[in-house]
């Protein structure tokens, strides 16, 4: 029986915050607690080789504790987030029967999403996807952006006017469906019966040190030697791996497009306006209990967040 105050064996838990807060130790905090197993929900941490920059935890600092959906793609694959729901609810599914707790831990917002919540995905067209896509190449995102404002305002509102990927996939969605896109997003309804959500509270002033302190850790171990052995086994080709912070960067250098200081800098300030988007991202959701990162306690307020 479970101790009062803590989830029970087998609920769904899941870590989440900004990239560098210290998602990943206290997720191996609660995962020893409770006798659970991890499961990824980062999206760059699917690919084989994308160690250093992603900060993937090596095997020897894992505390013997399983760690799933990590390693499974290789760098030419998409990654894709109905295929990952699939994946991730597959593993959480089998620790339930176990009997034993799910704890997910990451970043990746829509991936989390996903997972824990009612998220149904529509189809796709190739024809139709790929018609919008040359729409996307000929007329650029602000134009496509103000296409998807006039059919689906409420989409609109929530797709960033420079995210292309997803502008055409909304705008792939309505024409398929007839319906809005924002219809087929995520809500707030717990597709798992008493799933937790933890968040990692961290001041800007002390994540923005921790960004700089990573990014120079990374280039400290190897960095752009990971980046270069990727990039010969089809980096540059791949529609997801080569957007990640840190690779895209590196890749520029390599290919002459900038100077090393000036791909850590840009990593440096990339990294910390997407912690900047993850965390008001996460804040939005009113079912997260959020946790000092540095509290003493935060495990034992973790724990007692249902």
């Amino acid at each position: 029986m479970a101790a009062a105050g803590h989830p029970p064996a087998g609920r769904v838990l899941a870590v989440v915050g900004a990239t560098a807060a210290g998602k990943s130790g206290l997720a191996l905090d609660i995962a020893e607690r409770l006798g659970g197993e991890v499961v990824n929900t980062d999206a760059m941490q699917l690919y084989r080789g994308m160690d250093i920059g992603t900060a993937k935890l090596p095997v020897s600092q894992r505390r013997g504790v399983v760690h799933h959906l990590l390693d499974v793609l290789d760098v030419r694959e998409p990654a894709s987030v109905a295929e990952f729901q699939v994946w991730a609810r597959e593993v959480i599914d089998d620790c339930l029967r176990r009997g034993v707790t799910p704890v997910l831990v990451g970043g990746s917002a829509l991936y989390v999403r996903a997972v824990l919540d009612e998220f149904c995905f529509p189809g796709t067209d190739p024809d139709v996807r790929a018609r919008w896509e040359r729409a996307l190449a000929s007329a650029g995102t602000a134009a496509l952006h103000a296409e998807l404002a006039a059919r689906d305002p409420a989409a609109a509102a929530r797709i960033l006017p420079g995210n292309g990927r997803r502008i055409v996939r909304a705008l792939e969605v309505i024409e398929l469906t007839g319906q809005p896109f924002s219809a087929s997003l995520p809500t707030m309804r717990y597709h798992y019966p008493g799933a937790c959500q933890v968040g990692v509270d961290i001041d800007r002033p002390t994540l923005d040190g921790r960004i700089e302190a990573r990014v120079e850790q990374m280039w400290a171990a190897g960095l752009v030697d990971e980046v270069r052995a990727l990039a010969d086994r089809g980096l540059r080709t791949g529609r997801t791996a080569n957007r990640a912070l840190g690779y895209q960067q590196v890749l520029a250098f390599l290919d002459g497009a900038s100077s090393e200081e000036e791909a850590r800098e840009r990593t440096v300030t990339g990294t910390r306006r997407f912690a900047r988007r993850q965390d008001s991202w996460f804040r939005k959701d009113p079912r997260i209990t959020w946790v000092r990162w540095d509290d003493p306690a935060r495990v034992d307020f973790a724990l007692a967040a249902r």
